[in-house]
């Protein structure tokens, strides 16, 4: 099994000019970063340490233990309407994201790693992408002749759609 682990919790990256993101694929078609300020680290999964919770929306794929916390995980692309991770998957590239005591696990297809770049040079998300991505972007971005969504972690877990409480 591959392992793959990207620990942010303690590292500190200053940079005057330039913000550090976490760089995954929601899917096929779709790029996006996450600012590594809310990423607490980057974990490849077995399919079965999320257990499934019945009665819950489709995008939330259940719960797991995270570093002795109970998490609720999420598939990100079903959340957001696109085109949906293959479910015969047998590990899961999961995003840990925290914010205060707010915790949530975000499955995406793969992971990148880094990148750096700006705040200047997030644009408007307006006529770029679907109306129903706006509400958890901070904009995007355009690198390496890819446009990238810039993923706004408060907005994510404050989500009507995966709010429970």
């Amino acid at each position: 099994m591959q392992k793959l682990q990207i620990d942010f919790s303690h590292q500190a990256i200053y940079n005057s000019r330039e913000d550090s993101y976490l760089k995954f694929q929601l899917n096929q078609q779709t790029g996006a970063v996450l600012s590594i300020t809310h990423t607490q680290e980057a974990i490849v999964v077995p399919v079965t340490s999320v257990t499934a919770i019945p009665n819950m929306p489709a995008c939330i794929l259940g719960l797991m233990n995270w570093r002795s916390h109970i998490i609720w995980v999420v598939d990100l692309p079903k959340m957001f309407n696109l085109e949906c991770l293959d479910h015969r998957l047998r590990q899961y590239n999961i995003i840990v994201i925290q914010i205060k005591s707010m915790i949530l696990g975000l499955v995406v297809q793969e992971i990148k790693g880094t990148t750096k770049f700006s705040s200047d040079d997030i644009g408007s998300p307006i006529g770029q992408v679907a109306s129903s991505l706006v509400p958890y972007l901070c904009g995007c971005v355009v690198q390496q002749e890819e446009i990238l969504l810039v993923l706004d972690a408060a907005h994510i877990l404050e989500s009507g759609i995966i709010r429970i409480d």
